[in-house]
């Protein structure tokens, strides 16, 4: 039987692997971004079925009555990946650059997966993925509004997740925490552990496939995480 997916920030990274990913295991796939010709050279590019739809997640009202939209047009979405996000390393604090960061990552974010939600519950059965970050775990100087929207995702995946919980319905909540992908958001030569784009989605997929609630892409990562929850700001902080 055929499955329905919907990629949301689909037209670069992790999303557009992702996209390619899922459109080669047989999903009918919907994909969404800002960006018309990324849009429409992904859709060339994929075997299966698909639909495209420019989004600005930061568009809020927008944003959400094209997702409804586009679940429509599916008839339906049995997967709704909420992958569009921001950030980059300014530690100078420029509001305009916090404010958008916290109006995509973290509004834009809620909004979406409001309407993947309420459409789940409609229909009896789903599967929300939210692509957070390692970054989530604690704050960071480099850009403290990219850690804190994380942190709000992956918060936010939890409370549903017991929403969900005490519906009884088969609907499964995945929070995703990348640490290094190399894509455009990941600026700068010098990362360790870095992922391809393509490594990464498979990893994704994986957890997809086992409905798990939590997954670190890759999975060394996890060890990172633990430090970073158990080691003393002094040692955080140092330069």
């Amino acid at each position: 039987m055929t499955k329905n997916a919907i990629i949301i920030g689909a037209t670069s990274g992790i999303g557009q692997a992702l996209a390619r990913l899922l459109s080669h295991e047989g999903y009918v796939v919907g994909i969404t971004g800002r960006r018309v010709e990324r849009l429409a050279q992904l859709r060339d590019e994929l075997p299966g079925v698909s639909i495209g739809r420019v989004m600005d997640v930061a568009e809020v009202d927008t944003a959400r009555a094209r997702l409804e939209g586009l679940i429509a047009e599916m008839g339906g979405a049995d997967l709704i990946v909420l992958n569009a996000g921001r950030g980059s390393i300014k530690p100078q604090l420029e509001w305009p650059n916090e404010a958008r960061t916290i109006q995509v990552n973290a509004v834009g974010f809620a909004a979406l997966a409001d309407v993947a939600y309420h459409h789940f519950h409609e229909q009896g059965v789903g599967h929300l993925v939210g692509i957070s970050s390692v970054a989530a775990v604690r704050g960071g100087g480099g850009h403290p509004a990219y850690n804190a929207s994380k942190a709000f995702v992956s918060n936010y995946l939890q409370g549903l997740r017991h929403v969900v919980a005490r519906s009884g319905l088969p609907i499964a909540i995945t929070d995703i925490k990348p640490g290094f992908v190399d894509t455009a958001m990941a600026q700068g030569d010098g990362l360790f552990w870095v992922a391809s784009p393509d490594k990464a989605a498979r990893q994704i997929y994986n957890a997809i496939r086992g409905k798990k609630k939590h997954a670190y892409v890759t999975r060394r990562w996890r060890l990172v995480a633990w430090l970073l929850r158990v080691l003393p700001d002094w040692i955080v902080h140092r330069k």
